[in-house]
């Protein structure tokens, strides 16, 4: 039986309002994230009383993805389950910065991160490939132990990125064309023979208004 995956990029940040880097470092999310993951409990515990409930919530387990998954957790009596390999990329050195910054402090390892190379690894950091195998591992685990539920991982956006190339077999240096939004619930379908499909993206109807994509100033890598 198909197992079906809520991927939920966590809500938004100050660093993400002003596009610098996070990777690892630990940041919290701000008070208008914390007003989304609000909403976002509210949707999951009302889609859960018509019928569509999760059997298990998952959550990345730096900070920002916590505090977007405990509250729809305790809405709906569940243990928040924190899974390391459903972090964000590691940007080292780059993270803490924007692209600009990152464009005049390390003008050679910008000029290579900006040809999509899928080998190249900031300094201290994750390269694409290493980071797309990281993802997938975890999630394989996590479905395997849900195969036929309903469950949720609150994760990041590279997360997504990584899911959603996996889902389309698209290729890791492929630029991006669709979107990766606070907050919002992106369902995959795993299916038994280790495919899988998109089956909804970018949902954002439990928010007020829009949610703010994971891009960057300058450049389109993703991943904060």
């Amino acid at each position: 039986m198909p197992t079906h995956v809520l991927f939920i990029r966590h809500g938004e940040t100050d660093w993400n309002r002003i596009k610098r880097i996070q990777g690892h470092v630990d940041i919290p999310l701000a008070q208008s994230g914390v007003a989304q993951a609000q909403r976002l409990a509210e949707r999951l515990a009302r889609e859960a009383r018509d019928a569509a409930a999760l059997d298990a919530i998952y959550s990345s387990d730096l900070l920002r993805a916590q505090q977007t998954a405990q509250p729809a957790a305790a809405a709906l009596g569940l243990g928040l389950r924190l899974v390391e390999g459903l972090r964000e990329r590691a940007y080292g050195v780059f993270q803490g910065h924007d692209s600009g910054e990152i464009a005049d402090r390390f003008p050679d390892d910008y000029a290579r991160w900006q040809t999509r190379d899928p080998g190249f690894a900031p300094p201290g950091g994750e390269s694409v490939r290493a980071f797309f195998h990281r993802v997938l591992h975890a999630v394989e685990a996590i479905v395997q132990a849900h195969r036929g539920g309903r469950i949720a991982c609150v994760t990041h956006g590279g997360v997504l990125d990584c899911v959603y190339r996996h889902a389309r077999s698209l290729a890791l240096d492929a630029p991006r064309d669709y979107p990766l939004l606070n907050t919002s619930i992106n369902t995959v379908e795993f299916r038994d023979d280790g495919t899988a499909q998109v089956l909804g993206w970018a949902d954002i109807a439990h928010l007020d208004g829009a949610s703010a994509d994971d891009g960057l100033a300058k450049g389109a890598r993703t991943g904060r």
